[in-house]
């Protein structure tokens, strides 16, 4: 929860950061490290002990004559917001949807275990969703000796010549050994410039029923949609439209209908407020049925004002890069050239769909989608290919 300690923090600009790495290398210790906040709030994650779902958390940093805190101790420099993306090589299309919504990245590698697959493949998607802010934390250095501590780093350092200049901090998260260095390093990242006269875009990554059983009709909450504002700003009461919308059946024909509603409430993070503007993660309250916003049902939808949003497509048009290898859980491959008719996964912003390759001809892809969405020139997309019964990312593009 944010720690609100006067009316400054309300004008601070707000900086999203992700978190990600291999399965069990410790992103949602960290996360609760770094906030307080367990982001495995669900059932089958508390059972199985990974993030099945992306968790979220907001903190106020305070600095207190050089050393950072949380709980209101000096001045506050920066609101920070969390995303805990999963590791699991089967969540790979979520982890996607949550690197849509972050500035900088930081990267978990266990000095146990050093570089596992997913931790290539997460750096991979990193780049597909041109995250340039990466930080790489080496975690469980408290589990090694100096000697594999020293080796773990140097492997690292390898591991990213060529790909990024990230900083590596040796941290160890269950102990809370160097994660003022962390906070140091997310404070020197820079915010990126936030664009607040644009049209307002805001990208669903999660939606809820937040009634309790036995709620009364007059106290009866709308569906809420969780996510970020990418540009523009919202205001309570305005009338916004939802695309692509639900899927409804009619005349035994299937299709996608819009939805409109009215914006009733708005929270920054756990903070009620009267607009949003890009920065965070936030949350709208509609005035929609309750039941449209149950386990996630509006996920990757795209919200606007009425008559502010393009209409959606089943046909992209996508200047393409190939990754030169794959990487998987039997090790890593060359990415073979895609094929006229094959299907591929494609994350555009939050958004996951399938789509059947029409047509290849100067690094440009022409492909027709399974499932609809809103398209916006420029936007970037991670391109996945089924190999082995697993989709595995091997390039990334531009709608053109």
């Amino acid at each position: 929860m944010v720690n609100l300690k006067n009316n400054r923090t309300e004008k601070m600009e707000t900086i999203n950061v992700g978190i990600f790495g291999h399965i069990d290398h410790g992103k949602t210790t960290l996360l609760h490290k770094l906030t307080g906040v367990w982001a495995s709030r669900y059932t089958e994650e508390l059972k199985r002990g990974i993030t099945i779902k992306l968790g979220y958390a907001d903190v106020v940093l305070y600095n207190d004559n050089g050393e950072f805190n949380t709980q209101g101790k000096g001045e506050a420099v920066r609101h920070i917001s969390f995303v805990d993306s999963p590791g699991h090589e089967m969540l790979m299309a979520t982890m996607m949807s949550g690197a849509a919504l972050i500035d900088v990245a930081i990267l978990l590698v266990s000095a146990i275990e050093g570089i596992k697959p997913q931790t290539r493949e997460h750096l991979m998607a990193l780049q597909a969703k041109k995250i340039k802010n990466i930080i790489i934390v080496q975690n469980k250095i408290d589990l090694v000796d100096k000697d594999k501590a020293k080796k773990n780093y140097e492997d690292i350092k390898e591991f990213l010549k060529g790909k990024c200049d990230a900083p590596i901090i040796p941290v160890s998260a269950q102990q809370g050994v160097n994660v003022q260095e962390i906070w140091k390093a997310l404070i020197g990242m820079e915010i990126p410039e936030r664009d607040t006269k644009s049209e307002p875009v805001f990208l669903i990554a999660r939606s809820f029923d937040i009634n309790r059983p036995g709620t009364t009709p007059k106290d009866l909450h709308g569906a809420v949609l969780g996510g970020s504002l990418k540009r523009g700003i919202l205001r309570v009461g305005d009338i916004i439209e939802i695309k692509p919308g639900r899927l409804v059946k009619e005349a035994n024909q299937y299709r996608f209908e819009k939805l409109k509603c009215k914006i009733e409430n708005l929270f920054k993070g756990s903070k009620k407020t009267d607009n949003l503007t890009p920065g965070g993660s936030m949350s709208i309250e509609t005035s929609l049925d309750m039941a449209l916003g149950k386990s996630d049902l509006l996920a990757g939808n795209v919200v606007s004002l009425e008559g502010k949003l393009p209409e959606i497509t089943t046909h992209l048009k996508i200047n393409y890069n190939l990754f030169p290898q794959v990487y998987g859980v039997s090790g890593e491959a060359k990415v073979e050239n895609l094929k006229i008719s094959e299907t591929l996964m494609l994350s555009v912003n939050t958004s996951i769909t399938a789509g059947i390759v029409r047509s290849l001809k100067n690094n440009v892809l022409e492909v027709e989608l399974k499932m609809p969405i809103v398209a916006f020139k420029g936007d970037n997309i991670g391109i996945a290919r089924n190999i082995n019964a697993h989709w595995r990312l091997i390039g990334y593009g531009e709608i053109v």
